[in-house]
């Protein structure tokens, strides 16, 4: 069964994710308006958490503390006014009707106010920057990939560099990488192998940051819904910045390098530079095998490779086992994507071995060893 039907109250509906995209974006994926026809109670309960979240999205503003409170007040007293206009009635049971519902219209207003001082005072508009304005502020024509699964996606992107895109996750990026710069954008997370291109810089969009890289590994988390971005090198070196689109900050480009992280406060725009991740607990909690597993092998089977391959990414390799089973190989493939790891491993086994790739399943054919 799925979540929503257990709603029973307007809150479960402001709290979802979906059902707000739904509202405000009109974005209707999980079918919620096929849903909503389906019972007539139902329908009633989705039509009024729909009016409170949109009364929630009001126009932007200075509101403070004491604004909050003045605009309270006369709400009240508005309340009180409208009450001792309505004539006497004596039916007890109108008279309680009418006070529940002066009640509600009160706790509405109080707690669409309280929402916006809490908007206010955790975030500013002009400081957050979100996947979708990245997007319109691009000219290309992109290609979104979208993780709704429980596991992490392989991308492939046209200069062989791969990105592992993580459950809830939308990677952007152009079919054809043309020009002299490489841009994708990120809501979520995802691990990035980038092949090398010093003439043509490789730039990742994520929120309010911008990771630069010529040839590397990395690791970016940016969730829309969570308050930090972090930027975490497994190898090679790269530039973290501001987006142009934040107005307010004035930080410098930081460098980060091997088993070096950034985490960038969204709040106030600052950046946290962590030299040794092995001293902070939730980047030590994050840490996954892609980023942990060693890649330089010596005189090692090429069975135990495509396992470690398989471990990291999270794919299937098939493979002719019994025309492989005494094949060893020395290589190093530390630094290199998904893609190019294949090429090396087919090359060296020998030249009639290659391999395919669909989503998360890999097929090798082969002949056997050199």
């Amino acid at each position: 069964m799925q979540k929503r039907n257990t709603y029973t109250e307007i809150e479960d509906f402001l709290s979802d994710e979906s059902f707000q995209s739904w509202i405000l974006s009109k974005i209707d994926e999980d079918g919620w308006e096929e849903w909503t026809l389906e019972s007539r109670s139902r329908a009633k309960l989705v039509e009024d958490a729909r009016h409170l979240l949109l009364a929630m999205k009001v126009p932007e503003s200075n509101l403070s503390t004491s604004d909050i409170q003045k605009a309270l007040q006369t709400t009240w007293l508005k309340i009180e006014e409208k009450e001792n206009q309505i004539n006497f009635i004596e039916n007890s049971r109108d008279n309680f009707y009418r006070k529940y519902l002066l009640s509600g219209i009160a706790a509405s207003i109080f707690f669409c106010l309280m929402s916006v001082w809490f908007y206010k005072s955790h975030f500013s508009k002009d400081n957050i920057v979100t996947y979708k304005e990245l997007i319109d502020e691009n000219s290309e024509g992109l290609v979104e990939q979208t993780n709704n699964s429980s596991k992490s996606q392989i991308i492939t992107l046209s200069d062989g560099s791969s990105v592992l895109l993580q459950p809830n996750s939308k990677l952007s990026y152009p079919k054809i990488f043309t020009g002299n710069e490489r841009k994708v954008y990120l809501s979520g997370e995802g691990f990035f192998e980038i092949s090398k291109n010093p003439t043509k810089p490789f730039y990742v969009y994520a929120n309010e940051i911008v990771t630069k890289v010529v040839g590397t590994s990395f690791r970016v988390k940016a969730y829309s819904d969570q308050p930090d971005v972090e930027v975490l090198v497994r190898t090679g070196k790269v530039k973290v910045r501001s987006n142009d689109l934040v107005g307010k900050s004035d930080q410098e480009e930081v460098v980060l390098l091997p088993n070096q992280a950034l985490r960038f406060l969204r709040s106030d725009l600052k950046f946290n530079k962590i030299t040794n991740i092995t001293e902070d607990e939730e980047l030590v909690r994050s840490v996954g095998n892609i980023e942990q597993l060693s890649f330089e092998f010596t005189d090692i089977p090429v069975s135990q490779i495509f396992e470690t391959i398989e471990q990291a990414y999270l794919v299937d390799i098939d493979y002719p086992k019994s025309k492989l089973k005494d094949c060893h190989l020395t290589t190093s493939l530390s630094d290199q994507p998904l893609t190019e790891k294949l090429k090396i491993i087919c090359k060296s086994i020998g030249t009639n071995t290659n391999f395919e790739m669909n989503g998360n399943q890999i097929t090798i054919t082969s002949e056997g060893c050199n």
